[in-house]
Parts: structure tokens; C-alpha cells; sequence
């Protein structure tokens, strides 16, 4: 299992960084290299615990499909989504957000595991991880510029 953590210092509310976090629409904005569009479950809006969206995207020049279910979610400081069905053998995402000095602190802690045991290991090692951090960094560089701006009153209206 490899894991990921990454802060990012946002100049907006907690709330605001918590629901743009959690919005179907920001991550199809902010996957646009990748082409991720949300096909099935919830495909609008804010997601909720309970709920699962299945993402098709292109990875590696790859359509793939990836079903993601929130598990836990304590507003607006926590949630967690984890992998229901897709390309990793596992894959857990948590969402952590702290007020400081009237700025949050985003806190991603992404764990994943892929497929294929050895060669897997290997692929996580040699490129894998590389590859989700910089997703993770361009994912958050885009939740950073909206929050900041008054683009996420757009964002969360729709």
C-alpha cells in the first residue's frame, strides 16, 4: 500500500473548501487532462455520506471507470471516500480541513494499492505514486484558485 499526504493552504472558509472538496462539479473541472465525467450514481452537486458516483476517465491512454463511495463524513472537518470497483486493488481518500488564522489547511491523505502483487508494488514505486500525487497537487491548485475567488459561489450553486 502506498500513501500520499499533501497540505494545501486555502485563503477561504473551512465550509467552502469542504463543499467544493466534495462537489461532483469542481472535480470535473479539475480533471479536464484526464477527462473524468461522472456517469452513474451521483453525477451532480455535492456528494453526501452514503453515496457512490461511478468516474470514467482516461489514465495512462485508458478509458477506465472508477466507483467511489463516501464512508465517513464529519462536516465540515472530514470525509472519506474509498473504492467500490476500478483499476486499484484498494484505494482509500481522506479529506481533512482545519481553520487557522481564518485560513484552512486542506489535508489529503490518499492510500492506494495496485493491482498485479509484485509487478504492482513496482508500478507504485517506479511511476504510480508520481502519477496520483501530481493528480492530487492539480486537483487541489484548482479547489485553492476557486475558494480563493468569488468562482465557488458558481461552483456550488449548480
Amino acid at each position: 500500500m502506498t500513501t500520499i499526504y499533501l497540505e494545501t493552504i486555502i485563503n477561504a472558509p473551512v465550509q467552502i473548501c469542504f463543499d467544493l472538496s466534495r462537489s461532483i462539479d469542481l472535480h470535473q473541472i479539475s480533471t479536464v487532462k484526464t477527462k473524468e465525467r461522472a456517469i452513474a450514481g451521483k453525477t451532480k452537486g455535492l456528494m453526501e455520506k452514503g453515496e457512490f458516483v461511478i468516474w470514467e476517465a482516461i489514465h495512462f491512454g485508458i478509458k477506465q471507470n472508477l466507483t467511489v463511495k463516501i464512508t465517513e463524513m464529519q462536516a465540515p472537518h472530514f470525509f472519506k471516500d474509498e473504492m467500490l470497483k476500478g483499476a486499484f486493488k484498494s484505494m482509500r481518500h481522506e479529506h481533512r480541513f482545519k481553520s487557522e488564522n481564518g485560513k484552512t489547511l486542506m489535508i489529503d491523505v490518499f492510500e492506494f494499492a495496485a493491482p498485479l502483487g509484485f509487478l504492482g508494488i513496482i508500478a507504485e514505486k517506479l511511476f504510480l505514486k508520481n502519477y496520483m500525487k501530481k493528480f492530487l497537487i492539480e486537483r487541489n491548485e484548482v479547489i485553492k484558485k476557486i475558494a480563493e475567488s468569488d468562482d465557488w459561489k458558481k461552483i456550488l450553486s449548480l
